[in-house]
């Protein structure tokens, strides 16, 4: 009743997400309101968040669009100013924004977006994604995400689908299956995928979460798809068989948050909450619906 806010950061991670939503309803329903709150919170976005000098986008602002100590999206997050993680959740709703409103900024900039994937957040020599950098672009964390890389590989072929420019569709794809290959290496023997691998503690944080299998599913039916990879359509389905086994709860609804690598579900953790909704259980199966296999 004070009006005292707890957190007024504009993180622009969730307004990313803002325009996907606003964007997907009025692909939907035509709705103007909507589709003129996305391309505000669009500029609002290149006008404070862009890097003009370096490329890229911070990751968070004051709420006054000034300068932030803690840039933090969640705690695990590292402290600095560019990631990827920010830079994937811009990528996906501008790809969407796109297919409703072919504005010639918003075509440079998602371009400019895939290009920032290939060019800095891909390291070329591994295939899997960097993390965290600095405002230089330089990362100094030796950290695997499997499920942001197979997320990713279909993510930026969708970009660069809807962009139609077949010179990036022809630059992109040959790195879209190398990103998935490398994500593959977090596969495990029951087909789902890991999290996360600490290379320099030589670490592994092998639990099954929910929303990597979902991705895991995804990308691999992307795979499938476009470059006709039936290899990689048996390890969606078997990640899905793995999913109907141990993450979907038939009695109480959604999905389990992940399975232990000692093959326990969590219970602890939250069906739905702040840091998990049916966003990527939801998405898998509408991607895989129209998809039309």
């Amino acid at each position: 009743n004070e009006n005292r806010p707890l957190d007024t950061k504009k993180q622009i991670y969730a307004l990313g997400f803002a325009i996907y939503g606003l964007s997907e309803y009025a692909r939907a329903t035509d709705d103007k309101e909507a589709l003129d709150y996305a391309i505000r919170l669009f500029g609002s976005i290149e006008r404070h968040s862009f890097d003009a000098l370096k490329n890229g986008y911070c990751e968070a602002l004051t709420r006054e669009w000034g300068e932030i100590a803690d840039m933090r999206l969640s705690a695990k997050d590292a402290n600095e100013c560019k990631t990827m993680n920010t830079h994937l959740h811009i990528l996906e709703p501008y790809t969407n924004l796109f297919r409703v409103w072919k504005d010639a900024q918003l075509e440079k900039q998602l371009r400019n977006l895939i290009s920032i994937f290939v060019d800095k957040i891909l390291n070329i020599k591994t295939g899997h994604l960097d993390l965290f950098f600095n405002e230089d672009w330089v990362s100094k964390y030796r950290i695997v995400s499997y499920g942001h890389d197979i997320e990713a590989s279909w993510l930026i072929h969708e970009a660069a689908l809807v962009l139609g420019d077949k010179e990036v569709l022809a630059k992109v794809e040959p790195l879209v299956e190398y990103i998935a290959a490398a994500a593959d290496e977090g596969l495990m023997s029951d087909g789902s995928m890991i999290y996360e691998t600490f290379l320099d503690k030589k670490q592994d944080e092998a639990d099954r979460h929910w929303w990597v299998q979902a991705e895991n599913v995804v990308g691999h039916v992307n795979l499938y798809q476009h470059f006709g990879d039936e290899v990689a359509m048996q390890k969606a389905l078997r990640c899905w068989e793995f999913i109907k086994k141990n993450l979907i709860d038939y009695k109480n609804g959604e999905w389990h948050w992940s399975v232990r690598i000692d093959g326990t579900i969590n219970t602890d953790d939250d069906k739905a909450g702040f840091w998990k909704c049916p966003y990527h259980n939801g998405r898998m199966c509408m991607e895989v619906m129209e998809r039309n296999l």
